[in-house]
């Protein structure tokens, strides 16, 4: 993440300090303060967090993410960084200072000094989310929110081998939503898979960066495809396609979590 500083004091410079964040993002709009339009009102977790940095601080202090997730996505380890006048809080304090202040759904997870031209987004190598299903028949109520109950079994080895495409450097216009800026919607891929967790199947999938529901539409086309029984290279079909009219059903929210951030 970026080289490190052992001394928490500067001389007179701003520090710049690297976050690692959980967040459950079931109530806000997303990452990002600008998704919610105009000026934030408390629904994004970029708000909530670049609030209680205004409180420390007495003053505004900007939080740069290392991408955005959508409204009612969570994050295990979203990155983001921010610059600090404080010299006097040793830079792991930063996670007790702020927890305090922030909401029980948002917590930072660890704080660290990196180098002054390190930036979250930009720096950020590789991306990897998770979505997860519940199998199960009958899921605990608090796994709802955090889940797709899809309530059976997939054919998991049908699943990878239609998965085994999403590797290198591939245009995923297929899997993009309709008003996606993105100026090239060709990313590079380290691959994706399907594994079993209990009673839960996990998605993984990890990449440069991705497009706006671009893994939400990945998921929901793949599992619609093993359920229709497809043969195993009409998924790769449709992505070669580039043709958004190809793609099919798109995951709900809920079960996707921005898990690592690589750098």
């Amino acid at each position: 993440m970026g080289s490190t500083k052992s001394p928490d004091a500067v001389d007179g410079r701003l520090r710049n300090v690297a976050l690692t964040v959980s967040y459950d993002g079931s109530r806000f709009c997303g990452w990002q303060s600008q998704s919610c339009g105009g000026e934030d009102s408390g629904c994004s977790v970029q708000g909530e967090i670049e609030r209680a940095l205004a409180r420390m601080h007495g003053h505004a202090v900007p939080l740069i993410g290392s991408g955005r997730t959508d409204s009612g996505v969570h994050a295990a380890g979203q990155v983001a960084n921010f610059h600090t006048d404080i010299a006097s809080i040793p830079v792991g304090r930063f996670i007790v200072a702020l927890n305090s202040l922030l909401p029980r759904d948002v917590r930072v997870l660890e704080s660290r000094e990196v180098s002054r031209e390190f930036h979250a987004r930009f720096d950020a190598r590789a991306r990897t989310y998770r979505y997860f299903i519940h199998c199960g028949a009958r899921p605990l109520a608090h796994e709802l929110p955090y889940v797709w109950h899809l309530g059976r079994w997939p054919d998991v080895s049908a699943l990878n081998a239609m998965a085994r495409c999403l590797f290198g450097e591939i245009d995923c216009s297929t899997f993009t939503a309709a008003g996606d800026q993105s100026k090239s919607r060709s990313r590079y891929l380290y691959g994706a898979r399907f594994f079993p967790e209990g009673e839960r199947l996990v998605f993984e999938i990890s990449a440069n960066a991705f497009l706006w529901k671009m893994v939400r539409s990945i998921t929901g086309t793949l599992i619609q495809l093993e359920k229709k029984g497809s043969p195993v290279d009409e998924f790769s079909r449709r992505l070669r396609s580039r043709d958004r009219r190809e793609a099919g059903q798109t995951a709900p929210s809920e079960g996707l979590f921005l898990w690592s951030v690589r750098y």
